[in-house]
């Protein structure tokens, strides 16, 4: 008789937000799959659950997805969690449960607080439709290109983005979904939670004063004003002129314009050439 994998969502921060049925899933479990370890036993601790926790992360997950759906058909009930709110959405788990669905294995889900909707909830922005997207891309050319397809989309988008990359990342967002409506939401369910609402020109002005930006962060954004492939010549010669003006040489002037816009080199070549 196989047993089930459980995928228990737990609290983004204020460790109330658990639900009971939360808990004694976890109390059920012969095994706990978590993140990081030291992390998921600070929960544990609080709730009393005294069950085995295993690292299970984005770079073992391949190599032990079988042996632990091996596990779950031998009739052991494997318990699922991240380091805070659902499993699998931008987090570890994705194999595991397809390979389950794969062969037949119970698959039960217990609900958590899930960072997007919360933000998108307390934002005021139109929520439907609306579009989960993850983190962004490191990189500022793959992060415009990341933008170009939100654009395209038309919808509320909701992204996930480190305090260090966000202004960065909202400048691309300006150049590229237009100076919409925003919401930077902060440590939600924390002592210092904070959403910061505005235009993202608003918000980024606002940023630029306080210093240092801490914490985890979502951010909201209305649907796109502009359409993503609709960069201007305008908007590319003004920006060509400027970098130029600040002594920046012409090759890297349009590397940089190409990766600001999301653009390639031969196309902003192309809108700066006469006629």
């Amino acid at each position: 008789m196989s047993g089930k994998l459980l995928i228990v969502g737990t609290p983004i921060g204020n460790l109330s937000d658990f639900s009971p049925r939360g808990v004694e899933a976890l109390k059920s479990a012969d095994l706990i799959l978590c993140e990081d370890t030291r992390h998921t036993r600070k929960l544990l601790t609080h709730f009393g659950i005294h069950r085995p926790a295993q690292s299970f992360h984005e770079h073992n997950e391949e190599e032990k997805a079988a042996a632990i759906a091996d596990r779950i058909a031998e009739g052991e009930t494997i318990a699922l969690v991240s380091d805070a709110g659902m499993p699998v959405i931008s987090d570890p788990g994705f194999r595991l449960v397809r390979l389950a669905r794969e062969r037949g294995l119970p698959v039960e889900t217990i609900p958590g607080p899930f960072a997007g909707v919360l933000a998108l909830a307390a934002s005021g922005i139109a929520p439907l439709p609306f579009t989960f997207h993850g983190f962004t891309p490191h990189r500022r050319g793959e992060r415009s290109e990341f933008y170009r397809r939100v654009a395209d989309q038309r919808q509320t988008a909701i992204v996930y983005e480190s305090p260090e990359r966000l202004l960065e990342s909202l400048d691309d967002a300006l150049s590229i979904l237009g100076d919409v409506e925003v919401t930077v939401a902060r440590e939600m369910t924390k002592i210092h939670e904070e959403f910061i609402s505005g235009t993202v020109r608003e918000v980024i002005d606002l940023l630029k004063k306080r210093g240092a930006i801490r914490g985890e962060i979502t951010v909201v954004f209305a649907a796109a004003t502009v359409e993503a492939n609709q960069i201007s010549q305008k908007e590319v010669a003004e920006e060509f002129e400027r970098l130029r003006a600040s002594g920046m040489r012409r090759n890297d002037a349009v590397k940089a314009i190409a990766e600001k816009f999301g653009l390639r080199k031969n196309e902003v070549y192309r809108m700066l050439l006469p006629g």
